[in-house]
């Protein structure tokens, strides 16, 4: 004979099912205003509210794995969505539009950067003159000669910064002994004023960075500003907000032209490893 369960048992274990994705992944629910849909890169830009328990209002990028996801959807639509963060990604699993940009309540997404203006492949790499986590100057013509690992945080980040940091730690991990040598990883603070050298030291160090060859750089907001609008990434953090920015990685070859841009959290460690050593055979 088949048992019922409870009125309130059933409640609680349909607000289960609804919590998790489609392997049984936890998932949390955000709602926002799409900026742009990039099937082609398998991303959504997205200025949200906060997301209980995940991280709060901001806007940026997310992996979309599921492209006929991603065709449901286009700028300016205000949407109810579900993370899924199975430790090195954020991944968004579900979306349904509530309303549009225009409509009572629905009010347009700030501006903020799209992947449409990302600094393309085979263009050379935007240049910089930044401090580093122990107060040195560091610029990107320093480090020519090298294959440079480009990315962009900021230290008070609860979604995707430490995810990628790690991601990183692994991949440098990954490198055997001489092609190490001929990498450098430099990550840039999105939120200069609050990053200064030693905050972003004690960060890197928390995470089990290797700093012989990674440097973690900071320096004034309007410099630091140029160097976002460079590369098309993000914009800096302003009072009371958070950095919008995009996940974007940027491997840079010997000779400071853009070898490979890598988009989001999905590629993994030793894929990113393969890519530094095809570029280290370019110099």
């Amino acid at each position: 004979m088949t048992r019922r369960l409870p009125g309130a048992a059933r409640a609680s274990l349909l607000a289960f099912l609804l919590a998790c994705g489609p392997t049984g992944e936890k998932t949390y629910e955000g709602v926002g205003v799409v900026h742009e849909v990039r099937p082609d890169l398998r991303q959504i830009v997205i200025a949200h509210e906060d997301i209980p328990g995940l991280m709060p209002a901001m806007t940026m990028s997310f992996d979309v794995p599921d492209v006929a996801l991603l065709s449901t959807l286009t700028a300016g639509q205000k949407v109810r969505f579900r993370v899924s963060h199975p430790g090195q990604s954020y991944r968004i699993v579900g979306a349904e539009t509530i309303g549009v940009e225009g409509e009572a309540g629905v009010s347009g997404a700030p501006a903020g950067p799209t992947f449409a203006g990302v600094v393309a492949e085979r263009e050379p790499a935007p240049s910089f003159r930044l401090t580093d986590q122990d107060g040195r100057p560091l610029a990107l013509e320093d480090l020519r000669g090298k294959t440079v690992v480009l990315d962009f945080m900021f230290t008070h980040c609860t979604g995707p910064c430490p995810v990628l940091t790690g991601l990183h730690v692994d991949t440098q991990r990954a490198l055997g002994r001489d092609q190490r040598a001929k990498t450098h990883f430099v990550s840039i603070s999105l939120d200069p004023e609050r990053d200064t050298p030693e905050v972003l030291r004690a960060y890197a160090v928390k995470r089990g960075v290797d700093l012989s060859e990674w440097s973690f750089l900071t320096g004034p907001p309007a410099e630091v500003e140029d160097v976002l609008k460079g590369y098309g990434v993000g914009v800096i953090r302003k009072a009371g907000e958070e950095p919008a920015h995009l996940v974007a990685t940027f491997v840079i070859d010997p000779q400071g032209r853009i070898a490979h841009r890598i988009v989001g959290l999905e590629q993994d460690a030793m894929e990113r490893a393969r890519l530094i050593v095809e570029t280290n055979g370019r110099g």
